[in-house]
């Protein structure tokens, strides 16, 4: 048996569609629920016996999604929805990813634009960076690369606020999402009880 979520833009249709591509792997599907809806009772919102607005902001590796839904009894509502499906901390990985090429390329005189094995060990320190310095202000990227046979182990330091700049046209990304599901909710932040942050980059000091 399996309760599913699925994104709170999905129609009849997609919703149908889920549920019958759980039934053929043999599943009882009970429900499908919204994946904010599913955010909130994960957070335990639903035990809090009051009526709440709640925002559900979910930012994950390619997309980023905008829910507010409003809660009556343990019942959940959405009301609006937006969001941006071009839009995720893969496109901060790009930016950092970028960062360390053109570092490494001027400090040791080579080319990595089309080396994809030195560059996803160059995205995968990247990502590890970006996830260290949501705890500290800055941090030396560590990796090994192989050039013509040589290793090289560049030692690169970048500080949160390097990182924060880097990422920057993606920070004002996430704004217009925002306003439009407050606009079509009727509502404005101060009308928000409860905000839930879902994803792995929700957790930089900045997105908070």
């Amino acid at each position: 048996k399996a309760v599913i979520s699925a994104p709170a833009y999905f129609n009849n249709n997609q919703r149908n569609a889920t549920k019958e591509a759980a039934e053929i792997a043999e599943l009882e599907v009970l429900r499908i629920v919204s994946e904010p809806t599913a955010a909130s009772l994960a957070y335990g919102l639903d035990k809090i016996r009051k009526n709440l607005k709640i925002a559900v902001l979910d930012l994950g590796a390619g997309t980023f999604d905008v829910t507010i839904l409003q809660m009556n009894s343990g019942i959940f509502k959405v009301i609006s929805t937006s969001g941006d499906t071009y839009l995720g901390g893969k496109d901060m990985d790009d930016r950092v990813l970028n960062y360390l090429v053109e570092e490494t390329e001027e400090k040791y005189g080579i080319y990595l634009r089309e080396d994809q094995k030195n560059l996803n060990r160059l995205r995968d320190a990247g990502e590890m960076t970006k996830i260290h310095l949501s705890s500290k202000r800055s941090t030396t990227i560590k990796t090994q690369l192989d050039i013509n046979g040589s290793k090289i182990n560049p030692h690169i330091v970048l500080t949160r606020d390097k990182l924060e700049e880097l990422i920057r046209p993606e920070l004002d990304r996430l704004r217009d999402p925002l306003e439009h599901a407050f606009k079509d909710a009727g509502l404005g932040p101060q009308d928000i009880d409860k905000l839930v942050l879902v994803g792995g980059p929700t957790r930089m000091p900045v997105i908070k």
